[in-house]
């Protein structure tokens, strides 16, 4: 609970005692493409790469997880990290291609239409699923949260069109705030 820094603990450690506060040793974007795919040409890394993809990591988390240990390190910043990221990409791409691995690319297809009904379904798991837990810890179960789905809800005709009246009461006025409390 207490575990959290004091507010200006940070400026109490030496400055620039970490690699990234520093300059990056990298500031050329071909310089920083080059490291790293004579970094990715070891046999031992093509077969980590491999491994990876085959445990079903994708190809873009792949690559920001390259990158951003390079930035921690103090290779090169993030601005390099961006504009090298597509090659890298393709390039670990064609590892896993020349090593027939099936792999995820990573990247969303936003042509694909979203399925509601899935979506639905889900949304109706978890609901029940809340109902379940509520039932287990014997708590109240409150069902006014469960709506009709969708394709179920149909629109009741209007019997009478007019507007009917609603008689509110009119609510007190109670005073508010730290003085309005009653002396006892």
């Amino acid at each position: 609970m207490f575990s959290a820094p004091i507010p200006g603990q940070s400026l109490t450690s030496e400055p620039k005692n970490s690699s990234w506060e520093n300059p990056p040793l990298i500031t050329e974007p071909e310089e920083a493409l080059l490291w790293h795919l004579e970094k990715l040409e070891s046999p031992k890394r093509i077969e980590g790469i491999g491994g990876l993809l085959v445990l079903g990591l994708d190809l873009v988390t792949l690559t920001e997880g390259l990158l951003r240990t390079a930035v921690a390190d103090g290779v090169h910043s993030i601005d390099i990290s961006l504009i090298i990221a597509p090659v890298i990409h393709e390039y670990i791409k064609g590892i896993a291609d020349a090593s027939n691995v099936d792999y995820e690319e990573g990247i969303e297809n936003e042509d694909e239409e979203l399925d509601l009904s899935s979506l639905q379904m889900t949304l109706r798991k978890k609901e029940a699923q809340k109902i379940l837990d509520d039932i287990k810890s014997n708590k109240d179960i409150d069902l006014s949260t469960l709506e009709e789905p969708v394709d179920s809800m149909e629109e009741e005709p209007m019997i009478n069109s007019e507007p009917q009246m609603v008689d509110i009461p009119p609510q007190e006025n109670k005073p508010m705030g730290l003085m309005s409390r009653g002396v006892s």
